[in-house]
């Protein structure tokens, strides 16, 4: 049974991790150094991942060298979801070249630390790596053409001009996380 979580609240400080990448890393929260840090829940198999990845890989493209480091996560039950494993994840990596490190979060301890629950869904946080925003890319997951409010991009925008962000919460469009038997009824 699917619970709700409970979303980590604006302003909360960013979980500590220290996870596996593909690229044969590890990488812990205090690593990334730079001011702004976008957590993305993921996977390999979403439809919503498949259809918003250009549009991620192009943000994470446009905001490099501005003080903006992407890294992308995935939490998916492997056993239940064999396409999702930490193999297909470095498939998934080199076919479609991505700019930012893909990590493995086996246990699920970071997306019930974070508090994820759709993939793909979006976590900023600022220098002092304390949440910002959460949620959504835009407004139109599936069909790019279509697209008319970017929350997210505003959100980067805002933050790197020192403005407030307008609309620091929406809602995340994609697929659930896929918990492992048992961990769906212990997320805070």
């Amino acid at each position: 049974m699917q619970t709700h979580l409970k979303v980590l609240p604006i302003g909360a400080p960013a979980p500590g991790f220290e996870l596996p990448g593909v690229d044969g890393k590890s990488y812990a929260l205090k690593g990334f150094t730079e001011p702004v840090l976008v957590y993305i829940q993921s996977c390999n198999h979403c439809p919503y991942v498949l259809a918003y990845l250009k549009r991620l890989k192009d943000l994470a493209k446009d905001y490099s060298g501005k003080g903006v480091q992407f890294l992308m996560v995935n939490s998916n039950d492997a056993a239940q979801y064999p396409e999702d494993d930490f193999e297909h994840m470095k498939g998934f990596a080199q076919k479609h070249e991505l700019p930012f490190p893909y990590l493995y979060d086996e246990t699920q301890a970071v997306a019930k630390a974070y508090r994820t629950y759709r993939t793909p869904e979006v976590l900023v946080f600022d220098e002092q790596r304390k949440l910002v925003y959460h949620g959504r890319i835009d407004d139109s997951a599936k069909e790019p053409h279509k697209v008319s409010t970017h929350e997210f991009k505003d959100a980067l925008d805002a933050l790197l001009s020192g403005q407030a962000i307008k609309e620091a919460e929406t809602s995340a469009v994609g697929c659930t996380v896929k918990w492992k038997p048992g961990n769906e009824s212990v997320i805070p």
